[in-house]
């Protein structure tokens, strides 16, 4: 009794799953590009008004420091042996707030160049977090300058009758407003580098 023999035909493999193949990483690698195109965009706008906030944070700090520094006003009486005269160098909290308004300007100015690399290479995590940690440190020297500087005000405005210290902003008018201005400057430094912070911890999220 003869045996049938079965013949099995092999195909070439198909050519159809290989270009699915290569359809669907395409489509991977191009949704992978958009999304990194749309993030450094987005970045890039961050990191432009973290720029302009810079310059406007630098403006408000060098006006506080030398507004500071500037204080002085001498009464137009005096005696022999007195004369009736006050700046900014009598009050140690005053000669404080200068040099640290004077150290964040400077600051501020030295922070540029990275702030310039972040916008060309918006999706460079280290210039964002060398800036971010830095912030927040001068942004600590800020606040205890202006706050330190605001009680003095305060006193010179109001005085303290517990205390028996009369104000002397009724005798020295022009040295209590450009002191006044000058904390109202560094206060508005405080909310630029808190903007900034805030700035450059969205720019890290996505990292």
């Amino acid at each position: 009794m003869a045996k049938e023999s079965t013949t099995i035909e092999v195909g070439e493999p198909s050519t159809v799953t290989k270009s699915t193949s290569q359809v669907v990483v395409d489509d991977k690698k191009k949704k992978g590009f958009v999304a990194a195109t749309a993030g450094g965009g987005y970045k890039r706008g961050l990191a432009i008004f973290d720029f302009l906030l810079r310059l406007a944070a630098i403006i408000t700090t060098i006006t506080a420091s030398s507004l500071m520094y500037t204080a002085e006003e001498t009464l137009p009486f005096f005696t022999q042996f007195l004369q009736f005269q006050a700046g900014y160098d009598d009050f140690a909290t005053f000669q404080f707030f200068v040099i640290a308004i004077a150290i964040v300007a400077s600051y501020l100015v030295l922070s540029l160049p990275f702030s310039i690399v972040t916008i060309i290479r918006p999706l460079a995590a280290a210039p964002r977090l060398i800036l971010l940690i830095s912030d927040t440190v001068v942004v600590t020297l800020t606040t205890s300058a202006a706050a330190a500087a605001a009680a003095i005000v305060y006193l010179a405005h109001n005085g303290n009758p517990n205390t028996n210290w009369l104000p002397i902003c009724q005798q020295f008018g022009d040295f209590c407003q450009a002191t006044s201005t000058a904390v109202v400057a560094a206060s508005i430094s405080v909310v630029f580098f808190i903007a900034l912070i805030v700035i450059s911890a969205i720019a890290l999220k996505r990292h």
